[in-house]
């Protein structure tokens, strides 16, 4: 009901073309992901981006009955004082209460709506956490099944091809297997063979080197050998300045994991109530819980050291902590239900309203977080990304060349041109990546003889390769470029003639503008704008402030050009937008004496 209709922006445009192609997307790869999800690109209805999108409302689904299996499981020890035969009923009602609460979650929510490697992730996570209390219990009974840990091990190597903060989980893993028995650590041919069984799960990264020779879609890093392999898998192309952390910065890095906004107080709470009641009873579960937070904090926030403005990055990472969240939330919810049950028999109502008082006392937490999270959620109106991105396309003429900067901006149209065909007669360039020999090799046509392969390219700016790059093509076709390069770079050499949200290069010393060219935007779908879709994430409420603004820009300047019915109609477009722009039309009408 509200997953995403079709590509939407940060990286699932990339993802999308990636899985299509079997390609390999940004680094390190993310190989499991993309097999994973690549069958569903077979199912025989919606696009392609439809069809994706369902994949990892599928993983969401089984991150969800993880929670389920391991509430059930930890509690199948734990009898009421009740009939037997209602005692399993009542732990699989609060299996499933925990379940939902963590379906409902903004977190796992906004990842099920669209192309996200995150549950898929948090799903392996939760079945190796099983496969070791099923190993502690077999150990524990003198039949011990080292089987166990071979599977968590290679569903560990294999989940990394997923996401690289599998790795983060391992700590969870071994402290419970130390916890059971500390000798453990003396067995080397076991480690040994836990290791190779990992290794064999890590081997889904083959699937980089292999498909790279096969030139796929998307070949993010070209790693054709193992130097350039390497390049990819350890990130070499996103060289991060850390920022100097102060008291402020630390604490928003330590609340990108925050159960109260994902579970509420009252969840909060429950989990409290469950770790304090089953301390005894699971106490080493509830310390590797532990572990995994302090895993996660020390690697994300002590040596990422995230900046500011990419902290909402990384709460994306902290989901197999939130699953481990909800089962100890169940726990406490199991507690709450035998108090509740241990009490009835003296409040003397008859078995209906008491079944309904239960369900009521299950279900009220997922109820609660699925209200307040299902408007600012629901993605089915969301054709914001492709439409932005179709717009751009339907702004450039036929043969034209257009330069992006963001990976928002970009990424939206590799997957309308790459998958869905659209405009194949467009080069679609991105700036940060002309820095890189992989990447211009992609394009023989425009960069086989170029300028740019006789200079160290990663010793450039990208802002300085582009103006290169734009120089060599200007005079053989029409060159583009999309509204973040228009802010992000200064054009001197060049004129700027704005069209939609495009603006096209003209060679003028010293730069300047053209009249905008206002017919562009009769071109231009805008879905999801009229005020029916509530869902805003930041690219998204950036892309609409991109409309808004161009109209402002093409408003203002038409004004200039004595243009003024032409450029009120502009303004006015600006103002049903984006509202909040307003106070900036009004002063825009006030300058130029306009009503």
């Amino acid at each position: 009901m509200t997953l995403a209709p079709s590509v939407t922006f940060f990286d699932s445009g990339e993802f999308m073309t990636a899985i299509y192609s079997l390609g390999s997307a940004h680094s390190p790869g993310y190989p499991f992901f993309i097999n994973y999800a690549k069958p569903f690109t077979f199912l025989p209805f919606g696009s392609i981006a439809f069809r994706v999108n369902i994949a990892t409302a599928v993983s969401a689904a089984a991150a969800c009955y993880a929670v389920y299996l391991l509430v059930t499981y930890i509690l199948a020890n734990e009898r009421l004082s009740v009939d037997s035969k209602f005692s399993a009923l009542y732990i699989r009602l609060v299996g499933l209460a925990a379940a939902l609460s963590f379906a409902f979650t903004p977190r796992l929510w906004l990842q099920s709506n669209h192309d996200k490697p995150y549950p898929i992730i948090s799903f392996i996570a939760a079945v190796v956490f099983f496969l070791v209390l099923r190993w502690r219990e077999s150990y524990r009974q003198g039949d011990e099944r080292p089987a166990y840990i071979y599977l968590g091990a290679f569903l560990c190597g294999l989940g990394f091809g997923a996401h690289q903060t599998m790795v983060l989980m391992v700590p969870v893993y071994a402290f419970m297997i130390v916890a059971t028995d500390w000798r453990i650590i003396s067995r080397i041919k076991e480690m040994v063979l836990a290791v190779a069984f990992a290794t064999l799960g890590f081997a889904v990264h083959l699937h980089i080197p292999v498909r790279a020779t096969r030139n796929p879609l998307l070949n993010w890093g070209d790693a054709k050998t193992l130097d350039q392999f390497l390049w990819h898998f350890l990130r070499k192309g996103y060289p991060v300045e850390k920022p100097v952390r102060d008291f402020n910065l630390f604490w928003q890095q330590v609340n990108a994991f925050n159960v109260p906004y994902e579970y509420t107080w009252i969840g909060l709470v429950l989990l409290v109530i469950g770790c304090l009641l089953f301390l005894r009873k699971f106490l080493h579960g509830i310390m590797a819980y532990i572990v995994g937070i302090l895993s996660f904090i020390a690697v994300i926030v002590g040596y990422f050291n995230t900046p500011e403005d990419l902290i909402f990055l990384t709460e994306e990472f902290f989901t197999p902590l939130y699953l481990l969240s909800a089962v100890f939330i169940g726990l406490g919810m199991f507690m709450l239900l035998k108090l509740f049950l241990f009490i009835l028999p003296f409040l003397r109502r008859p078995a209906l309203p008491a079944a309904g008082a239960i369900a009521g006392l299950l279900m009220a937490l997922p109820f609660t977080i699925c209200s307040l999270n299902y408007v600012v959620n629901d993605q089915h109106l969301n054709y914001i990304a492709n439409d932005y991105a179709s717009n751009s396309l339907r702004t450039l003429p036929q043969g034209a060349i257009l330069y992006t900067w963001g990976d928002s901006g970009a990424f939206p149209l590799w997957y309308l041109q790459g998958v869905e065909r659209m405009r194949e007669d467009v080069d679609l360039l991105h700036t940060p990546h002309l820095v890189f020999d992989w990447y211009l090799d992609g394009f023989p046509k425009l960069f086989k003889n170029s300028v740019l392969r006789a200079i160290p390219l990663e010793t450039q700016a990208p802002e300085n390769v582009l103006k290169m790059a734009i120089s060599e093509q200007i005079g053989k076709r029409p060159v583009f470029v999309d509204f973040s390069t228009r802010f992000s770079i200064p054009f001197e050499s060049f004129a700027l003639l704005q069209k939609g949200v495009c603006y096209q290069l003209k060679y003028q010393e010293g730069g300047g503008s053209g009249v905008p060219d206002p017919s562009i935007w009769d071109l231009y779908s805008l879905r999801g704008m009229s005020g029916d879709m509530f869902f805003r994430d930041l690219d998204t409420g950036k892309a609409i402030l991109i409309y808004a603004n161009s109209h402002i820009e093409a408003g203002e300047a038409l004004i200039r050009f004595g243009n003024f019915n032409e450029a009120r109609k502009q303004l006015m477009m600006a103002e049903q937008i984006a509202p909040e722009t307003k106070r900036q039309v009004d002063q825009i009408r006030s300058s130029y004496g306009l009503r």
